[in-house]
């Protein structure tokens, strides 16, 4: 059975940082690019950050400078981590696994960046 859980999420003040796990099982991890996604209320979800196998990295345009995703396959965690939150971040992440054509979602976490 496929899970990817995440934690870390949270409530946070502007400027603050919060960093995102996501720990996945039942999947050959090493070998999927993990990617986070986040959605805020009445929007689509959007990537905002991947990793793949090889450990190259993708970032949305918004978030480059700010947040850093990395991955620790012997622990099939993949980590996000997110330095100078605005409000504008607020949203539900979501950790995906993607190989080939198969793709795994978690159940995501609330990010709520506000003073």
């Amino acid at each position: 059975q496929v899970q990817l859980v995440e934690s870390g999420g949270g409530l946070v003040q502007p400027g603050g940082s919060l960093r995102l796990s996501c720990a996945a099982s039942g999947i050959l991890f090493s070998i999927y690019t993990m990617g986070w996604y986040h959605q805020a209320p009445g929007k689509q979800r959007e990537l905002v950050a991947s990793i793949a196998s090889g450990g190259s990295t993708n970032y949305v345009d918004s978030v480059k400078g700010r947040f850093t995703i990395s991955r620790d396959n012997a622990k099939k965690t993949v980590y996000l981590q997110m330095n100078s939150l605005k409000p504008e971040d607020t949203a539900a992440y979501y950790c995906n696994a993607q190989w080939a054509s198969h793709t795994e979602w978690g159940q995501g976490t609330q990010v709520t960046v506000s003073s």
